[in-house]
């Protein structure tokens, strides 16, 4: 059943992840990149990865989305048609993301995944230790890199929402 159900949502991550870069609407691309990100937090609640979704839900399908939503509202373009990127362009994005998979999936089957045999639950305050600290098995590294992302993505989402204005 849990095949079935990673498929199910692996599918529905698929068609939404396409219509995202091929939608000529803005906002539907939005819309659909939530999608992938909540299919994403989905398959993390499926293996039992809690916190990992968690922080899936808050800060990408949450935060990332909301910035890009907001920031496309403040430029009033909320129903801004996307440029058709050039034939050669495409074909690139289509070579490179073939060979990302083909280096993907070779590094998938080529690994040898050996099974957890730690079995202790883990204490939200010891996530919480470990988000804070800087220490070997800290995250905050990580943590603030995320805030920069976060601030990268509101540059770019008024970036595209701006689109020709930038230019006069």
């Amino acid at each position: 059943m849990e095949r079935v159900l990673f498929y199910i949502i692996a599918l529905i991550m698929v068609i939404y992840a396409i219509k995202a870069v091929t939608s000529r609407k803005m906002l539907r691309s939005v819309v659909y990149l939530l999608f992938v990100l909540t299919g994403i937090a989905g398959i993390y609640f499926m293996v039992d990865y809690t916190f990992m979704a968690a922080v899936q839900l808050a800060v990408y399908a949450g935060g990332v989305i909301v910035l890009i939503i907001f920031s496309v509202l403040l430029v009033h373009h909320i129903e801004l048609r996307l440029d058709v990127s050039k034939l050669s362009q495409r074909m690139m994005a289509g070579v490179v993301s073939i060979f990302g998979l083909v280096v993907t999936l070779y590094a998938i089957h080529t690994y040898d995944f050996m099974p957890s045999t730690a079995q202790q639950p883990i204490e939200v305050s010891q996530i919480g230790r470990g988000m804070l600290s800087f220490e070997d098995d800290g995250f905050i590294l990580p943590f603030e890199v995320i805030s920069v992302l976060l601030v990268a993505v509101m540059i770019g989402a008024i970036v595209i929402a701006k689109g020709k204005k930038l230019e006069q």
